[in-house]
């Protein structure tokens, strides 16, 4: 991808530019970048990126793995773009992330206005909290959720 500049660009520095961006952002010529709620999708470079940015967190996140690699964390269902930027500060990928559903047994139960989702397989189902359930249920095992995750995160450090 080409920066905005307010001068004009030569036309043989337009082409290396545009090959640069075909060649630096593989995204560009693949399929759209889709991840599943609560699951991560790991998106390769092929130049070294200095700079990685979501426009909306809230949607999906980012770590980075190295500088030609990150995964990318479904968190909202909702489409947001994923910005890198190379070691001069020079954008070269800038594409949509939609988070999707997740894959597999879902099932949503519908009660009037309330919704509750659960992740099923051949022996039970479990309270999968996802964006839209009812706030009282949603609540309380997003709750479960994160005083387990806190209490490993503490037995981790030794605390």
């Amino acid at each position: 991808m080409i920066s905005r500049h307010s001068f004009p660009l030569k036309p043989a520095l337009v082409a290396v530019a545009g090959l640069v961006g075909l060649l630096a952002g593989s995204a560009a010529l693949a399929d759209p970048i889709e991840v599943p709620l609560d699951q991560v999708h790991v998106l390769a470079f092929k130049v070294p990126v200095k700079t990685v940015f979501v426009g909306n967190p809230v949607i999906a996140d980012i770590t980075v793995i190295d500088p030609t690699h990150v995964f990318v964390l479904g968190k909202n269902f909702g489409t947001t773009n994923l910005v890198a930027l190379d070691d001069k500060g020079h954008e070269f990928f800038n594409e949509q992330v939609t988070v999707l559903d997740r894959p597999g047994s879902t099932v949503t139960l519908q009660r009037g206005a309330a919704k509750t989702t659960l992740n099923c397989n051949t022996a039970r189902c479990q309270a999968a909290p996802t964006p839209g359930d009812e706030a009282t249920p949603y609540d309380s095992v997003s709750g479960q959720m994160e005083k387990r995750e806190m209490l490993g995160s503490k037995a981790a450090s030794g605390q």
